[in-house]
């Protein structure tokens, strides 16, 4: 080693122990108080944490929150609350008006607070008291909450707040009327009309109603004459909802003097009460003049229904009332007292007519069907009459008639650029004539036409999107089931050769599906078009199913909780948990309705046409364990007669 290295290497060796030594003798953390400060640092951020529950205040209005809530308004006994989204247009307009509003009542006495709430926030709050719109102002009366439905004025809502604020008073009855076993007929039994809706109090669907429901009552109880409405605990009341059919909540039905019908309207205030003043009047509309009658035949796109009768006193008149009542949803009934009307008819009092308008008249068939109605023809024979002439050998298949025109199966619809204005009614006819030509020759089936755009998803599912032909036909079985015929030049010979290929049985059907999984064997089953009937119709398997979309969110929502599901009982022999992509995939079956994603139905062994579809309110894994304990039917279980 040389000399200078060894000096250099003495050198370093003492730097080191120096600054060794120095370190050692380095202040620490406590001796510079440095623990104290960092402790202070996070006290003083503590400090300086938002407290939730604190209640503040915005230019005279209370802010209230999910947290602070129900400590503000314990011990009061009138809060006036406005429940408001910060993006809402009219909550902004509505904003200088409501601040106005808590100045004045803040000088009552005792003084009246005003509060806002963020409901987009206090989605807690904001759920417990039913808000679906912005902005909804409600007066919280010792806890309870009492709907504000006046104008958003100053001096309306001051004065209703005072009003609820006075020590006498009360909230009005509700004006919904409570039925029960006790009180139901002599309720129902005596109104010209009333709608009952039979509910279960656990209901989701029942309780977003409630609130709607209950002010549509209010707007009929005003009426001359009022219209009811009622309800019925569906749970408590269980031999009145077995007596009208009641399996789904909630369920509405209009009474006629006792007799029930479906109710098909709409479930919120405003759409009730016109529904309800329509149902209220009479089911068929005067005719006074010729000219009328004319019009109908000439420019009409529905069948026609008409009465001649001598007056309101006639029996058959009364008769014909009855009956026209129970259909009036799905047809338009007309009757006359006019001896003119009657001469161009050709009918005698006491007759009913159903024919078709000109467009839909041809050679092949009568232009109108009468029946001879008395005091004795039962109204189901006038139904009946009513019925089976509604359709023409070949008519109109539309998006605004087909679930009332069109259910009979099978059905051969042919699909083209369907046109009845003056330009283009030739070439309509023209085409509906080939198809008069077989139609005629096959009455067990219903024959129409459809226009390829109204119908352009259906077209594309049957394959038929891209045909190249100006004219398609396919024939809609019962089952859900869609055959398509061959794409070629349409005429007459083509589409009697398809249709009696149907008849044979000699045709494939058309099923929407995507393609089989390869790996299909998670403790989820995933079904496709192709595979629904030997997975979900399998009759020796229960079978829970799943309709889902890819894009709903309460189906990813629902995933991990479905996922469970199938886990939970992969090891039960004879039960299969299934989904399928409703989207891209079609149930080869009509039983299986879906309204909604997501969709959930099972499918019982040995009654696969009889699936019963989950209505709980709560998909999670208890609530929908519940539901496969109580229909499946283990091997060797046996079920208690009911």
């Amino acid at each position: 080693m040389r000399p200078g290295t060894a000096r250099l290497l003495l050198l370093l060796l003492a730097l080191t122990q120096l600054l060794n030594v120095v370190c050692a003798q380095e202040p620490s953390a406590e001796s510079f108080g440095l623990e104290d400060a960092i402790e202070g640092e996070d006290t003083e951020d503590e400090e300086d944490e938002e407290d939730t529950s604190e209640v503040k205040e915005e230019n005279g209005v209370v802010l209230l929150s999910d947290s602070n809530f129900d400590s503000f308004v314990a011990d009061k006994d009138t809060v006036l609350l406005e429940f408001y989204a910060p993006w809402c247009g009219h909550c902004k307009q509505f904003a200088p008006e409501y601040e106005k509003i808590a100045e004045t009542l803040r000088g009552d006495d005792p003084p009246i607070p005003v509060a806002k709430i963020d409901a987009t926030a206090a989605v807690t709050l904001a759920g417990r008291f039913d808000v679906s719109g912005y902005p909804t102002i409600k007066i919280l009366k010792k806890g309870q909450a009492v709907d504000y439905e006046g104008t958003r004025t100053q001096a309306e809502i001051v004065a209703k707040v005072r009003e609820v604020a006075q020590p006498t008073w009360t909230p009005p009855p509700e004006a919904t009327l409570v039925l029960t076993a006790e009180n139901f007929d002599s309720v129902v039994g005596e109104a010209d009309i009333i709608l009952v809706e039979f509910y279960a109090p656990w209901c989701g669907h029942c309780k977003k109603l409630a609130p709607e429901y209950e002010k549509a009552a209010k707007e009929l109880s005003r009426r001359s004459p009022p219209i009811p409405l009622a309800k019925v605990d569906a749970t408590a009341e269980t031999d009145l909802a077995q007596r009208f059919g009641v399996s789904g909540y909630p369920t509405l039905k209009i009474f006629r003097r006792g007799k029930p019908f479906d109710y098909n309207g709409p479930r919120e205030k405003y759409g009730i009460v016109d529904y309800m003043v329509e149902q209220a009047g009479p089911p068929s509309k005067a005719v006074v003049g010729l000219k009328q009658v004319q019009e109908f035949l000439k420019d009409g796109d529905d069948v026609i229904i008409i009465g001649v009768f001598q007056g309101e006193n006639d029996p058959a008149y009364q008769q014909y009332q009855e009956a026209a009542n129970s259909l009036r949803e799905d047809y338009r009934f007309h009757h006359t007292f006019s001896t003119e009307v009657a001469k161009f008819l050709k009918v005698a009092s006491g007759t009913l007519l159903v024919m078709q308008p000109e467009r839909f008249q041809s050679r092949f068939e009568p232009k109108s069907h009468a029946i001879a109605i008395e005091g004795s023809t039962e109204a189901s024979a006038i139904r009946d009459h009513v019925v089976q002439h509604t359709l023409p050998l070949v008519g109109h298949r539309r998006a605004a008639t087909e679930a009332k025109r069109y259910t009979r199966r099978p059905l051969v619809v042919v699909y083209f650029s369907v046109d009845f204005s003056f330009d283009y009614r030739a070439s309509t006819q023209f085409w509906r004539n080939k198809v008069l030509e077989v139609a005629k020759d096959f009455p067990e089936y219903t024959f129409a036409i459809a226009d390829e755009e109204d119908y352009a998803s259906e077209v594309k599912d049957l394959g038929l999107g891209e045909s190249g032909e100006d004219v398609n036909a396919a024939v809609l079985d019962e089952g859900g089931r869609k055959f398509a015929m061959e794409p070629t030049d349409f005429d007459v010979d083509a589409l009697r050769e398809f249709v009696m290929a149907f008849k044979k049985g000699k045709l494939k059907p058309v099923i929407k599906s995507q393609p089989v999984p390869k790996n299909n064997k998670g403790p989820v089953k995933v079904v496709v078009g192709k595979t629904f009937k030997d997975i979900v119709l399998d009759p020796s398997q229960d079978v829970l199913i799943e309709f889902y979309a890819p894009w709903c969110g309460h189906c990813k929502q629902l995933e991990p909780v479905y996922a469970a599901l199938g886990k939970k009982y992969r090891s039960h022999k004879g039960l299969v948990i299934a989904k399928m992509d409703a989207t891209a995939n079609e149930a080869t079956s009509d039983r299986y309705k879906v309204d909604g994603f997501p969709t959930i139905y099972f499918a019982p062994r040995g009654d696969k046409q009889n699936p019963i579809k989950f209505e709980g309110a709560n998909r999670d894994l208890e609530h929908l364990s519940q539901f496969i304990d109580e229909h499946a039917r283990w091997p060797g279980q046996a079920k208690e007669e009911l």
